[in-house]
């Protein structure tokens, strides 16, 4: 991937063309994001650009034998870790999940660089599981970095969403990430720097990938095929992610379930209605899998963030569409003052609990009993 194919971030790319002009590329980094903001593709160009032999015009060529293996994520020194299920077993030597689902990786990322989360465990067929990086991911790396590079550029490693790494896994990589061989780079990205072990963040240089202007995610929705149209709609209520707008959009009908849970919700809540919340409790722990009521409970946190915005007389940044405008405008005026902040409490932690596998009609009983006390 070239930085043209990029829509925005403009300084962002001019931070990492000035990195390796200058031949000062940390050995780690951090890119931290709101998910689907483009962090991914930052850092397939950076690392494409740093290879290429025949950069010009503070771009990469895309046309050398480096520039058409990394577009294609077939370059032998550039490897991928994310979150699987479970490290699968083969032979004697256990392999890690990350390396066993290459190909739907690649599949993945090459069709859509901003995908979301819930986007690459349905790709990988485990949406009913939460995904992890196991230490057999660590091992893995380990392994690698044994070996010399095959080509003589940097051999980078792209551990997504490091977050999700156990403290085993980051106990293993630590000596690494402080002092890695030369010429080796590990790129890590996250949605939640708070959770990246500290041991991890602490030895990475950070960089912040912030969300993009509507105009920018419009442009981008109509270069990967959306109409002039709906791109307009759903940058504006993408809160700046490309990734979240491609969503909502190929998910229509999804977003649509949870908005019906969500209003549901508050309507019994602002009611005083108990019993009807209570029901509103059981069909989100019905919900058919733990990330897909994660999944609510983020949205929810979505529109608790637009109430919020609305009470504080900031139409302009709310990102709402004409339909839910009136829902959201009265939820606002009849919800107290200290609703959201509470809420988005609640809701923080009850994705923590089902992330921990936590019953879901424990957590999500609790969860309708404190936001209705607090609206």
């Amino acid at each position: 991937m070239r930085f043209a194919e990029i829509t925005g971030h403009e300084d962002l790319k001019k931070v990492l063309v000035s990195m390796a002009e200058s031949g000062r590329v940390p050995h780690a980094m951090l890119f931290y994001e709101n998910e689907g903001c483009g962090a991914l593709a930052l850092a397939l160009a950076f690392v494409q650009y740093l290879d290429c032999t025949g950069r010009h015009d503070g771009d990469s060529c895309g046309e050398c034998p480096s520039c058409r293996k990394i577009s294609r994520l077939i370059h032998p020194d550039l490897n991928f870790v994310y979150p699987t299920a479970t490290a699968i077993k083969s032979d004697s030597q256990t392999r890690s999940a990350s390396d066993l689902s290459l190909g739907l990786w690649r599949e993945l990322v090459l069709s859509n660089p901003y995908f979301l989360e819930n986007g690459l465990y349905r790709t990988l067929g485990i949406e009913k599981k939460s995904g992890t990086i196991a230490v057999s991911e660590a091992k893995s790396i380990l392994e690698k970095m044994s070996y010399s590079a095959v080509e003589d550029g940097y051999k980078t490693f792209i551990v997504w969403l490091p977050e999700k790494m156990n403290a085993e896994a980051g106990n293993r990589l630590l000596k690494m990430v402080e002092e890695p061989p030369e010429k080796t780079l590990f790129i890590f990205i996250t949605h939640a720097p708070e959770k990246v072990l500290q041991t991890i963040f602490s030895r990475c240089q950070s960089l912040r990938i912030p969300p993009q202007p509507k105009e920018d995610v419009a442009r981008a929705l109509v270069k990967l095929g959306t109409d002039g149209r709906t791109a307009e709609v759903y940058a504006g209520i993408s809160g700046g992610s490309i990734g979240k707008a491609l969503a909502a959009i190929s998910g229509q009908e999804e977003e649509a379930e949870f908005m019906r849970l969500f209003s549901d919700l508050t309507a019994a809540a602002l009611s005083k209605d108990l019993m009807a919340a209570l029901d509103v409790g059981e069909r989100i722990a019905a919900l058919d899998s733990r990330e897909k009521q994660k999944a609510f409970c983020n949205f929810a946190g979505d529109c608790v963030r637009k109430i919020f915005m609305l009470q504080q007389n900031m139409p302009q940044i709310a990102w709402l569409s004409p339909e839910e405008r009136g829902f959201f405008t009265d939820t606002a005026k009849r919800a107290g003052q200290g609703f959201c902040r509470k809420a988005l409490g609640y809701l923080d932690k009850a994705a923590a609990l089902i992330d921990r596998n936590v019953n879901a009609k424990i957590v999500f009983c609790d969860l309708v009993n404190r936001m209705f006390l607090s609206v």
